[in-house]
């Protein structure tokens, strides 16, 4: 499974972004699609989950600010941000759990990041 992030850039305060990222390559399945961030200096964070019902869930400093979505038939998903803060600038990267066959393991699938400036 290969990921490519796509939709950062420079922003001002209180702008919006949307960030997507597409799966591609072998895949038999995938599960959760989430979103993490990681700001210089700091540890990578989560910042959003959506499972394969549909279900969400933000870390609590976005809450309210992003949403989470997913197009199943295109492997794709995307995190709308609003109201961005200066705090939100990070390099984000998408995540997913996923097989890429159904004898193989569930496992962990990373993009390259892309970077997120807003300035204040």
């Amino acid at each position: 499974v290969q990921l490519q992030a796509s939709g950062g850039g420079l922003v001002q305060a209180g702008g919006s972004l949307r960030l997507s990222c597409a799966a591609s390559g072998r895949i038999f399945s995938i599960n959760d699609m989430n979103w993490y961030r990681q700001a210089p200096g700091k540890e990578r964070e989560l910042v959003a989950i959506i499972t394969s019902g549909g279900s969400t869930n933000y870390a609590d400093s976005v809450k309210g600010r992003f949403a989470i979505s997913r197009d199943t038939a295109r492997n794709t998903f995307y995190l709308q941000m609003s109201s961005l803060k200066p705090e939100d600038t990070a390099l984000y990267y998408c995540n997913v759990r996923g097989q890429e066959a159904w004898y193989e393991r569930v496992m962990d699938y990373w993009g390259k990041g892309t970077q997120v400036t807003v300035s204040s």
